[in-house]
């Protein structure tokens, strides 16, 4: 940038630096979250390879959405030929779904408005706003691009101050 707005952009580079380790750690902790409830269930249940399809849950929040959709077919399976199409099929199915819906509609607003400074509203508005701006890309990168933004919004006034 501009020589005269080099301590502007320092500043929003020190935030957003801040930021993204913030929401590395955040991602761990709803891996280890995501994983743990998930082993536990899955345990109540007596399904078999109950650590392994655990650790993919907790590894499939990394992607967004996607992630879920794609663990969701090794956790059916292992359930369809363990128990049958039965009741305790179903339940399983049933408890891995409350598991997604929670993570994704109550886990990551609060956990990562806590992580990035963020209020749990605009990071579910930033995941519409830029999921329909650019589908896949766009949930993928909406905390980071959210956090970027508060991170220049907040920074911006006190580099025009300082200026004057």
């Amino acid at each position: 940038m501009l020589p005269e707005k080099r301590s502007l952009m320092a500043r929003i580079w020190s935030e957003m630096d801040d930021q993204i380790a913030n929401y590395i750690r955040g991602k761990v902790l709803e891996i280890i979250i995501v994983g743990s409830v998930t082993f536990v269930t899955f345990s109540f249940f007596n399904l078999p390879y109950t650590a392994l399809l655990s650790v993919l849950v907790g590894l499939s929040v990394l992607v967004p959405f996607i992630g879920a959709a794609i663990a969701t077919l090794p956790v059916a399976a292992v359930a369809g030929f363990h128990f049958g199409l039965t009741e305790s099929f179903a339940y399983v199915i049933i408890a891995y779904g409350i598991i997604q819906a929670l993570d994704g509609n109550v886990l990551v607003p609060i956990l990562f408005s806590e992580a990035v400074n963020l209020h749990p509203v605009s990071i579910i508005l930033a995941v519409l706003f830029f999921g329909g701006i650019w589908g896949f890309w766009g949930i993928f990168f909406a905390i980071p691009l959210a956090t970027l933004l508060k991170a220049i919004v907040t920074s911006w006034p006190m580099g025009l101050q300082s200026s004057s």
